[in-house]
């Protein structure tokens, strides 16, 4: 049965990223009656905290706070995370079933190598799909039949740049999202309660929502609201009427 086209695809190397980088722009694009998507590269197995069983609970219930109407986790090793030919047509099956008419990439330059990965293999997977002559069948273990499925490619691409420092090149405003898309990342309660293991990596528990809150309130002071996140796109962007620009100059 054929499945409805997502409007949003967001990927990101591990369950929780999507949460953190564009939770609030993903679950206010559902309010709006748009169907949404994630798609994690990795099960989370490597986690200092948690295990891969515990991180897919975690993120079907914060799917379900986001609003998101689709997610799978691939197979990907957690930790090595490789744009290989293989890995890029396991992305590529996806995004000719879902068909995405935007994805969201994580930032291509970042401390976390998953991360930054992740970007160039989204990217070339967004390529690949659109090929004709491409069959991704043989890498993919998937029950969907790729073989059956057009080619597709999205409209837009944008990254996700919250992990990384540079300017953004436009921001979403999710103030109204915000504390939804807060409790989405507490819904990770393996990796975000105060424990003993990974102490020294992980902020405690009273001091997660200032961070999140101290970084999505210094976006949206660039785009002139309370909260906001950060996206950079690769085009330049297109106005029709100049009086309809957003946020004030000075």
């Amino acid at each position: 049965m054929p499945v409805a086209p997502l409007d949003i695809l967001a990927i990101a190397a591990h369950r929780d990223d999507v949460e953190q980088t564009c939770g609030g722009t993903l679950l206010k694009a559902a309010q709006r009656g748009q169907r949404t998507g994630i798609l994690d590269l990795t099960q989370g197995e490597m986690g200092t905290r948690g295990t891969a069983e515990d991180r897919a609970r975690e993120a079907a219930d914060a799917a379900k706070i986001l609003g998101a109407g689709w997610r799978r986790a691939l197979d990907i090793p957690d930790g090595r995370v490789e744009n290989t030919w293989e890995n890029r047509l396991k992305v590529a099956s996806v995004i000719r079933e879902m068909r995405p008419r935007v994805i969201i990439l994580p930032y291509w330059k970042g401390r976390h190598p998953d991360h930054y990965t992740a970007s160039v293999l989204g990217y070339e997977a967004c390529f690949l799909a659109g090929l004709s002559k491409l069959n991704p069948s043989a890498a993919v273990s998937a029950a969907v039949d790729t073989t059956k499925l057009p080619p597709h490619r999205p409209f837009k691409i944008i990254y996700a740049t919250l992990y990384y420092d540079v300017r953004p090149t436009f921001v979403v405003d999710i103030t109204q999202q915000f504390e939804q898309k807060f409790a989405s990342i507490l819904a990770y309660k393996s990796q975000f309660s105060d424990q003993e293991a990974g102490k020294d990596l992980f902020p405690a528990h009273d001091k997660i929502h200032a961070r999140v809150e101290s970084m999505a309130r210094f976006y949206g002071a660039l785009g002139g609201v309370t909260y906001a996140e950060p996206f950079v796109q690769k085009e330049v962007g297109l106005v029709e009427d100049l009086l309809a620009i957003p946020v004030k100059s000075i």
